[in-house]
C-alpha cells in the first residue's frame, strides 16, 4: 500500500470525525495529514537501504500515530503556541503534542 493510499485511509477517517465542525476545511486537513507522515518519517530515521515499499508497510503500522497527531494539529489551527485556554468559565489544557509520538522509536541514531 503506498503512503498516498495512507493518506486518503486517515482523511476519509478525519473527515468522519469533523463532519460536525462549521469550520472544516479540506485543504488544512490535507496539509495537517502530509506534515504528519512527513514528521514520522523524519522521527523513524529510516536506514538507507530501506525501500519504500519497507518504509510504506512501517507507516502503516504507525497509522493510528499519524492520525492522532494529524488531528492534533488540525484542532490546534488558530491556538498554536498556547498550552492552556480559558474563555467563559471554559478551562483546556493541551497534552504534549511529543505524546502523539509514543511508539515512534527510530531505527538508527
Amino acid at each position: 500500500m503506498s503512503i498516498e493510499e495512507l493518506k486518503y485511509a486517515i482523511m476519509d477517517e478525519l473527515r468522519i470525525e469533523l463532519s460536525n465542525d462549521p469550520s472544516f476545511s479540506e485543504e488544512m486537513l490535507s496539509v495537517k495529514v502530509d506534515n504528519a507522515i512527513r514528521e514520522v518519517k523524519r522521527a523513524r530515521r529510516y536506514p538507507f537501504f530501506y525501500t519504500e515499499e519497507v518504509i510504506n508497510r512501517d507507516l502503516w503500522d504507525l497509522y493510528p500515530n499519524i492520525k492522532n497527531i494529524a488531528l492534533y494539529d488540525y484542532n490546534q489551527i488558530g491556538i498554536e503556541g498556547q498550552s492552556a485556554s480559558s474563555e467563559n468559565g471554559e478551562n483546556r489544557t493541551f497534552v504534549d503534542r511529543n505524546t502523539l509520538f509514543r511508539g515512534v522509536i527510530p531505527f538508527a541514531k
